[in-house]
């Protein structure tokens, strides 16, 4: 069968899966897995099995083995790449909330920007929590802050609202340890490291862009502070409450000590220095463990809780992550399955010899499964399925971070009714659907082609050659 038919079958099946049968994404995605194995020839297997330097008598075995197989072998591969990772992480935002270390972070960026600049501090805000938390936890976090800036100031609350999505979205599609920026760099290949480096540098400049638009609209459209879903009052600026809150410098340990560890050892990989405690320490998995370790001493200390007493929250946030995992895991199945088909010499085929348009083709495809399906990070999934067999065997005339960063920023147009994320920043802000498309949704597709466009500039005039 022709491979472009398989993937479109495999498509069909993530996106109607989701759409219209109203099917978990993981269900989508495991269906589409079989589905692509199940039309794969046992022969087209087996090349492809023989391009990876198997021997010819193992790859015929295994070819031959019954298609549920490779979906498993791919399914294990996932797990074992994220499944660390984004345990960890879960545990690290669910401590950050339950310690009120997110709370201090917040108050303190408040202060330092002062209250005329809160908005900017929101944005600030929104994408470092947005690194180790969920994107619809940092808004509901963050959101009721902004109903009582409107209700101090009277005014700019729509710029509130976009300042808080637009740091919390980008954060959540261009930088580990989320489960998609995470994903595509591991399927990519790409040091984490460079990946966290990379997101920050380009969520700078499209939260910028994101966030010129949020003051455009601000002027533009008026919106009025209606009743919504009971949500959580904000921290009391009390002393008292104030006191009970982690230090500082503990609450921002979990976020940036991962950052540090894992980009130096980055930076001695390029520098060729041979340190081993960092090379143990900066492992993305290692780091990520010792993160979470300091966010349950952290928990424990402050809410004095005994080991016994943290068993719930530790449970609580594998159960959230737990469900994050199957996803990306049944995203790497389907993408192996992919590869299998013989659809990478197939596309080569027919793509442009230009590198910069295998970037667009990255944006592009991701923003049609976001569109079509709602979700940004089984966007990401997928579009790396089809995007990574791409890079095999070529020699990029840029790093290919500039790929993982073109599917991030393809996941975030277009949301509108089909996406969670468009409701919960609608009920909890009281905007109706007209008037969340015609502020958050455009100002994601401006923060998206911004992105686009630096990342374009930079793998022309910073190609970061080699791996």
């Amino acid at each position: 069968m022709n491979p472009f038919l398989i993937l479109a079958i495999g498509m069909a099946i993530v996106v109607g899966g989701i759409l219209f049968l109203r099917l978990h994404a993981f269900l989508a995605l495991i269906f589409a897995a079989l589905a692509v194995a199940a039309m794969t020839p046992a022969d087209v297997v087996e090349q492809f099995y023989l391009a990876q330097g198997m021997g010819a008598e193992e790859a015929h075995k295994l070819a031959a083995k019954l298609f549920v197989f490779r979906v498993t072998e791919g399914f294990g591969a996932g797990a074992a790449k994220i499944g660390i990772l984004i345990a960890m992480a879960s545990i690290i935002g669910k401590c950050l909330l339950d310690s009120g270390a997110a709370e201090r972070i917040v108050n303190w960026i408040r202060v330092v920007f002062g209250e005329k600049r809160t908005p900017i501090a929101f944005s600030v805000s929104s994408f470092i929590l947005a690194i180790p938390v969920f994107f619809d936890t940092v808004f509901y976090l963050l959101m009721p802050l902004g109903k009582a800036m409107r209700i101090r100031t009277g005014k700019n609350y729509l710029l509130y609202i976009l300042a808080i999505v637009a740091g919390g979205t980008m954060a959540h599609s261009l930088v580990p340890p989320t489960p998609g920026p995470i994903y595509v760099a591991v399927e990519l290949g790409i040091d984490i490291g460079a990946m966290m480096l990379g997101g920050m540098v380009v969520g700078v400049f499209a939260v910028s862009a994101g966030y010129a638009y949020a003051t455009w609209a601000n002027k533009r459209w008026v919106i009025p502070l209606r009743d919504t879903d009971d949500i959580p009052e904000p921290v009391s600026d009390d002393r008292e409450v104030q006191a009970e809150l982690p230090p500082l410098w503990l609450a921002l340990a979990p976020i940036i000590l991962p950052v540090l560890l894992i980009a130096g050892q980055t930076l001695a990989k390029v520098n060729e220095f041979d340190l081993p405690a960092l090379r143990i320490l900066g492992d993305k998995n290692i780091a990520l463990i010792i993160s979470a370790i300091i966010s349950l001493i952290m928990l424990g200390w402050v809410k004095r809780k005994s080991l016994k007493e943290l068993v719930d929250p530790v449970q609580e946030a594998l159960s959230s992550g737990g469900i994050i995992i199957l996803i990306t895991s049944a995203g790497s199945a389907f993408g192996l399955t992919l590869r299998q088909t013989g659809i990478t010499e197939e596309l080569r085929g027919v793509l442009p010899e230009s590198h910069l348009l295998l970037l667009l083709m990255a944006f592009g495809i991701t923003t049609v499964v976001r569109t079509a399906q709602g979700s940004a990070t089984v966007a990401m999934i997928t579009a790396v399925g089809i995007v990574a067999p791409l890079l095999q065997g070529i020699d990029l005339a840029f790093h290919p971070v500039y790929v993982a960063l073109a599917i991030g920023c393809g996941s975030k147009p277009i949301t509108w009714m089909n996406d969670s994320g468009f409701w919960v920043v609608g009920r909890l802000t009281g905007m109706t659907e007209s008037e969340t498309l015609k502020t958050v949704t455009i100002m994601l597709i401006v923060m998206a082609l911004t992105g686009l466009a630096v990342i374009l500039l930079g793998a022309t005039f910073v190609p970061l050659a080699g791996p």
